[in-house]
């Protein structure tokens, strides 16, 4: 509850809370407590850059530590990373005005390209924050051969031979 001033002098309440319409109906897509207890955990945000490298990703998962975490690679080079949570436990005596963080479990998945080298995957977790490397294979150049094209003229009973006249590259 806060109070915020009024033109007329007075102080005005207010509640912070959401309010949802919708809360006494079973419909999926209601803001209720229940159904928004979950969703920050469930929907967990991962950032994915790319690097000459590597690929790194990296996930925002406070308060949970490095063994409730699973970073696995499946079949056709999947990144799989998922995790729980769980509801603290309750005592009788206690009594809960608010609860407002996430529980419940996760899981994202990201296909890597054909270059990634999927048997050297490094995680690490710091400050509850998962970073995945998962390092590029090297892509070779292809090796360039340069020729030229000599233009040759007569010229009053002379040959002229004009060098480099067009340059051009083969790749092999």
């Amino acid at each position: 509850m806060s109070l915020i001033p009024s033109f007329f002098g007075t102080l005005i309440s207010f509640s912070l809370d959401v309010w949802d319409p919708f809360k006494d109906f079973p419909f999926p897509s209601s803001l209720s407590t229940s159904s928004q207890e979950n969703l920050a955990f469930v929907n967990t945000r991962v950032d994915w850059k790319e690097t000459p490298e590597a690929h790194v990703f990296k996930a925002d998962l406070p308060g949970l530590k490095k063994e409730e975490v699973k970073v696995e690679i499946e079949d056709d080079r999947v990144l799989q990373i998922s995790g729980e949570r769980n509801v603290e436990k309750e005592d009788k005596n206690d009594k809960w005005h608010r609860v407002e963080r996430s529980s419940g479990t996760f899981m994202r998945r990201f296909r890597l390209p054909e270059i990634a080298k999927v048997d050297q995957v490094k995680a690490s977790m710091e400050n509850g924050v998962l970073t995945v490397t998962v390092p590029k294979e090297e892509v070779k150049k292809p090796e360039a051969q340069r020729y030229g094209v000599c233009l040759k003229l007569w010229c009053n009973d002379y040959l002229l031979c004009i060098r480099n006249v067009l340059m051009f590259d083969v790749f092999v």
